[in-house]
């Protein structure tokens, strides 16, 4: 093992942060890449006057927070501090809309992705660019708030994200990482920058409601992976490290939002490749080797870090009903005095339904907890249905449920491929769909008739993932990619345990996919009527 403690106190290990939406995490690595250190802090977003939001405070009061906590981790690991890095990157959850004006003041509480109050902007922009602009972008917020003549648009002077915000706090420098900016507003792959007819036409619209509003200068600048985003502060290091250890002058690298940290931990950043998180929600990234041909509001499509075009779908609903049921058989379990824990008995359950009949033997289930975009509902109902001769069975009602889960992602990721004939060659899965072995991973590759790959590493999370990027920055040679850096220096030929699609399973899963979609109308009538 590597003398960790010289190369910490040295200034060689590279730092990570990401703020999620339940936490925020920073992850320290060592010389080969790897964790070596971390740090949490746990947070939650407030709903104030109907908006999603997290305050400033909250926002600096978890940094400091998260960052003592790998002081804390480092120190009882290795009995030494941090003073310097090597690199250093931010991440925060894509989107949402963070409104200043000249001397920095926040106008609006911070508006999350998870609002839905841009429907009506979403719909306007979307005819506009011809290009589809989910309610979460940036500039959905920001025409939003057009619409409805917001009085903070006069003093408006920078539009950033969280990520955006942290960057600038840090370094004085508004700019962030291609993929983050893809959140924001369309970005021009030939250009890697913000697409300019886009620009001028959402210009020409502003001016025609009184706005004299110029998007390059309100947005900030884009960065590629590998490029430097601004150096740490003294300012910076003390808003970070409030124990006053840590040194200024660290080059810091774009910053990026989920999705590019989530690609960057999959080593899923190739054309042709593409990832599935898989867990109380489920999205899937896909990147492009071109521009769709339609415009589909089911995918969004924002860029990888080093600026490919990524189609993503995104749904609402995967495991929280198969939790549920398997809740149930453990309270079945419990109740007959059969000890069993409740990992135990996922996998019991996980791998009795790889038993099952490939079509599921006539069985019917909806996960819908909430609505979903992609099947066009705005809320739901979880349903389990069967008529009198379907083949009920454990294995046949595990499978079902495994299923039900990933249809939604199915229905969104056929548009790609059926529709646009999008090539891909392998998806990394991560999350807790595929944590037991040869059952979530199997499927998933049934579903999409495409090789599904699993790593351990995808565990360790978008911070590591950002810790990559910042180690990309500094490490990578002339010419040297962040597919090839990835491959080589990261992964280092682990591609994880891969699997290819089973046609017969492939073959049983359009069956059920068949009745799932003919079956929506039973989901329906049930919302209507419940």
């Amino acid at each position: 093992m590597a003398n960790y403690k010289e190369y910490i106190e040295s200034g060689k290990a590279i730092l990570g942060i990401e703020f999620g939406s339940t936490r925020i995490k920073g992850v320290l690595i060592g010389p080969d890449n790897e964790p070596i250190a971390q740090g949490n802090h746990d947070w939650e977003n407030q709903l104030v006057d109907g908006i999603w939001t997290y305050s400033l405070n909250a926002v600096w009061d978890g940094l400091r927070d998260c960052y003592s906590s790998l002081l804390t981790d480092v120190k009882g690991k290795y009995g030494c501090t941090i003073t310097n890095l090597t690199s250093l990157g931010f991440s925060a959850m894509m989107h949402g809309y963070m409104a200043f004006d000249k001397e920095g003041t926040l106008l609006v509480p911070f508006r999350t992705w998870r609002n839905t109050i841009t429907g009506e902007a979403s719909e306007e922009l979307t005819a506009l660019f011809h290009y589809h602009i989910p309610q979460r972008f940036s500039i959905a917020h920001l025409y939003q708030a057009m619409l409805k003549k917001e009085p903070h648009l006069t003093k408006i002077d920078s539009l950033l994200t969280l990520a955006g915000y942290i960057n600038w706090q840090m370094t004085g420098e508004k700019v962030i990482g291609i993929g983050e900016a893809s959140g924001m507003f369309p970005i021009d792959i030939q250009t890697k920058d913000y697409n300019q007819n886009m620009i001028n036409q959402f210009e020409e619209k502003a001016a025609s409601m009184g706005y004299n509003f110029h998007l390059r200068e309100l947005l900030p600048k884009t960065a590629l992976a590998g490029e430097i985003a601004g150096y740490l502060t003294e300012e910076g290091a003390r808003k970070l490290d409030v124990s006053g250890s840590l040194k200024a002058g660290v080059p810091i690298a774009p910053a990026e939002g989920d999705a590019g940290t989530g690609m960057t931990a999959t080593n899923s950043v190739a054309v042709r490749t593409g990832n599935v998180s898989a867990g109380t929600s489920v999205f899937g990234m896909v990147i492009l080797e071109q521009d769709l041909k339609e415009v589909h509001d089911e995918i969004d499509l924002v860029t990888t870090p080093t600026g490919n075009l990524v189609a993503m779908a995104h749904c609402n609903n995967c495991t929280s009903d198969l939790n549920a049921w398997v809740n149930l058989f453990h309270e079945f379990a419990k109740a007959a005095g059969i000890d069993i824990s409740l990992n135990d008995l996922y996998g019991t359950l996980y791998h009795k339904a790889m038993e099952g009949d490939v079509d599921c033997g006539g069985l019917l289930a909806y996960n819908y907890f909430s609505g979903e975009h992609i099947t066009g509902f705005e809320e739901g109902c979880p349903l389990f249905v069967r008529t009198p001769d379907s083949a009920f069975t454990l294995a046949n009602f595990m499978r079902t449920n495994l299923y039900a889960s990933l249809a939604v992602l199915k229905t969104g990721l056929d548009i790609l491929i059926k529709e646009e004939g999008v090539k891909i060659d392998e998806i990394f899965g991560h999350g807790g769909l595929f944590k037991t072995k040869g059952v979530g991973q199997n499927i998933l590759a049934a579903a999409l008739n495409t090789p599904v790959s699993v790593m351990e590493t995808a565990g360790e999370g978008g911070a590591w993932g950002m810790a990559l990027l910042a180690s990309y920055m500094v490490h990578k040679k002339d010419g040297e990619t962040l597919d090839s850096y990835l491959t080589d220096h990261v992964f280092k030929g682990n591609t994880g345990t891969k699997v290819a699609p089973d046609p017969k399973d492939v073959e049983g899963f359009e069956a059920f996919m068949k009745r799932y979609t003919k079956g929506l109308s039973i989901e329906r009538a049930a919302i209507e009527n419940m």
